[in-house]
């Protein structure tokens, strides 16, 4: 799940560092520690919380990246079990600035349709400049729009939603993953990656099964969660390049932060799951490594892979916290 950064990655870093031009740095870190405060509840009925473009400039120089790597690292184990499928089209609800299309554009090479869809008129505003930078995304529309029960989507190959269920009443939220279901041949939603997160995607993931979609990823199955709520949960994690101003908020001094995420993708066309998902990090040992895994079967299972399973212990090494197994 922590594949090199595609060059997209460097592009969007340089295109928010081009943002924060003439920007004091106290005041763009004083901008996010109010947003990180304030930015959660139902879509406002009045003026969105990100209100002006230093606002916006700010919040998305602080979570760009890390969403699209998150979004990124979800894509990815969608398109490997879905290799021969491209998105023809694209939308991404509630999508801000666009980190989800950046996302997209790495994932699979070409131009498509794309349109994203906020509420918050700024921070659509920076998504259309930035995306400027991006070949891809040139010719993407970027459109106002209340996200919650009156939302109605048009037909797409694929609707990604991320980091917006969290924001919404539970209402909206039922009525945003139905409208993604009804539309799309693919939805990819992604949560932050704690168990309140944990549990509005499990909500989703049951309401897309119920809509006639199979998981493609991360789950290697499409039954119930073996997971016993309240007592775990089920997440993955994304290496994101910190910037100057992720330093100055967070007063860390590590060049790199994980975000900790929870995601499920689903298709109504056929997609082929990871035989097992390694859903903790691995425990090496002296001569063995310890998996954690989610299987085909619907059940969790820890397998020992030592020095005499041969290659598949080298591989075993290698393998990382969210990879499928066997590689």
């Amino acid at each position: 799940m922590n594949a090199p950064a595609p060059p997209a990655a460097e592009t969007l870093r340089t295109a928010l560092a081009a943002l924060l031009d003439g920007l004091p740095p106290r005041q763009a870190a004083q901008a996010v520690d109010r947003l990180i405060s304030n930015y959660r509840g139902a879509t406002p009925t009045n003026a969105p919380i990100l209100r002006d473009r230093a606002d916006v400039a700010a919040y998305a120089a602080y979570r760009m990246p890390a969403t699209f790597e998150a979004v990124r690292s979800a894509l990815e184990a969608f398109a490997q079990a879905a290799p021969d499928w491209t998105p023809g089209s694209h939308i991404d609800v509630g999508g801000g600035t666009g980190a989800a299309t950046w996302a997209v554009s790495a994932t699979w090479s070409g131009e498509r349709p794309v349109t994203v869809l906020d509420w918050a008129e700024p921070a659509l505003a920076l998504g259309r400049e930035i995306a400027a930078t991006n070949p891809a995304l040139r010719t993407a529309h970027w459109q106002r729009a209340r996200i919650g029960s009156a939302l109605t989507l048009d037909s797409t190959d694929l609707v990604t939603v991320s980091y917006v269920l969290n924001e919404l009443t539970a209402p909206d939220r039922v009525a945003l993953v139905d409208a993604a279901a009804h539309a799309a041949q693919a939805v990819v939603i992604v949560e932050p990656g704690t168990p309140d997160g944990y549990a509005r995607v499990i909500e989703a993931r049951d309401r897309l099964i119920a809509a006639g979609f199979r998981v493609a990823a991360p789950c290697p199955h499409s039954a119930a969660c073996p997971i016993v709520p309240g007592e775990d949960w089920c997440h993955f994690s994304a290496r994101v390049s910190r910037s100057s101003l992720h330093r100055q908020v967070k007063g860390g001094s590590l060049p790199y932060e994980d975000e900790k995420f929870a995601y499920v993708a689903a298709a109504r066309f056929p997609a082929a799951p990871a035989p097992s998902r390694v859903v903790r990090r691995p425990q090496i040992r002296k001569g063995q490594v310890l998996l954690d895994l989610c299987e085909p079967e619907g059940q969790l299972s820890r397998r020992t892979i030592t020095k005499r399973h041969g290659d598949l212990y080298k591989a075993a090494r290698d393998t990382d916290w969210g990879d499928p197994w066997p590689p």
